[in-house]
């Protein structure tokens, strides 16, 4: 399934009545790009940070009623904002808080950061989760596009999901629910909002455990940009039984095509990893979807591969 989501908007909404509805929450005419590590991006009509369950299933009935588009927003760190925003709302999923059980089950909150879910596993001398280490998001999102890195998937943890959809209602999900594919979920089909999740992990050394994390994130450095604006890995790996891990490597296929050497405007592709696009502070959304439809062209006419895209594109290019 491709990632990439190019979302229809209804250009005329009614604010007033919107406002009444929602509150003071509501934001009005807010600025997308600081949500987002592409730092990119425009405005959203709307904007909600939902900090818990009440509040997503109110703004998501709203909205249904209004027939007002909505798009959910979770870390920010897989996305492509258009340079034109979004005409609907945005809700940012802001619900956060870890514990664990004696039984060494994990209850998480959406809006927590991948890494700090990872952080409090190592400190509670849990194990399981030390692949995700280093990578960028929220836990949501990871749910929703099954994250994963060395072999390891968020999916081959998860016990329950709660989760509320399109029409308002809260609903409690198996991973089977799920439907989960490599980087991809059925979640992402439905446009079911992930609320909270269970992890079942396992009771393990904590400075084994840490010195795995350690492991992953100097591997992760010598690959990826610290401190850069970027979104990681801008395309999938392209499914192979003969490669590790049974993925060809999209970042060989484009060293291969010169990527290393290509930009468009304030976007370019990382030094270090031909797979990663990066702004270098004076890139616009446009910018970096021209260079990913130049990268995608050049694969195809060398290898005859398309490439399917790990970040999400919204709005109108």
């Amino acid at each position: 399934m491709e990632m990439t989501e190019q979302l229809e908007v209804n250009p005329d909404m009614p604010k007033i009545d919107m406002a009444a509805a929602l509150g003071e929450a509501l934001e009005f005419d807010k600025e997308l790009a600081p949500f987002t590590t592409f730092k990119t991006g425009g405005k959203a009509d709307f904007f909600i940070a939902a900090k818990s369950e009440d509040e997503v299933v109110n703004t998501i009935s709203i909205c249904e009623k209004n027939n007002i588009p909505v798009f959910i927003l979770g870390g920010g760190s897989n996305l492509l904002i258009s340079d034109d925003g979004f005409r609907g709302l945005v809700l940012k999923i802001a619900i956060n808080g870890i514990q664990h059980n004696e039984n060494s089950e994990i209850i998480c909150g959406a809006g927590e950061d991948l890494m700090a879910l990872v952080n409090y596993s190592a400190e509670h001398g849990l194990t399981g989760l030390e692949f995700a280490s280093g990578i960028f998001g929220s836990v949501g999102g990871a749910v929703c596009g099954n994250a994963g890195a060395y072999g390891g998937e968020i999916k081959d943890l998860l016990k329950e999901i709660s989760i509320v959809d399109r029409g308002g209602a809260l609903k409690k999900v198996t991973p089977e629910y799920c439907r989960f594919g490599y980087r991809d979920s059925y979640l992402k089909e439905t446009g079911d909002i992930v609320l909270s999740i269970s992890l079942q992990l396992s009771v393990g050394d904590k400075e084994v455990i840490k010195q795995k994390i350690d492991e992953i994130l100097q591997i992760r450095s010598g690959k990826h940009p610290v401190n850069g604006m970027s979104a990681g890995s801008f395309f999938k790996n392209i499914p192979d039984e003969k490669e590790k891990h049974g993925k060809l490597p999209a970042g060989r296929l484009l060293e291969d095509i010169g990527a290393k050497t290509m930009s468009v405007g304030g976007a370019k592709v990382y030094e270090n990893h031909a797979n990663i696009i990066i702004n270098d502070g004076k890139a616009s959304s446009k910018d970096i979807r021209e260079l990913a439809d130049m990268l995608k062209e050049k694969v195809f006419d060398k290898f005859g591969i398309t490439l399917e895209e790990e970040v999400i594109s919204v709005g109108k290019f």
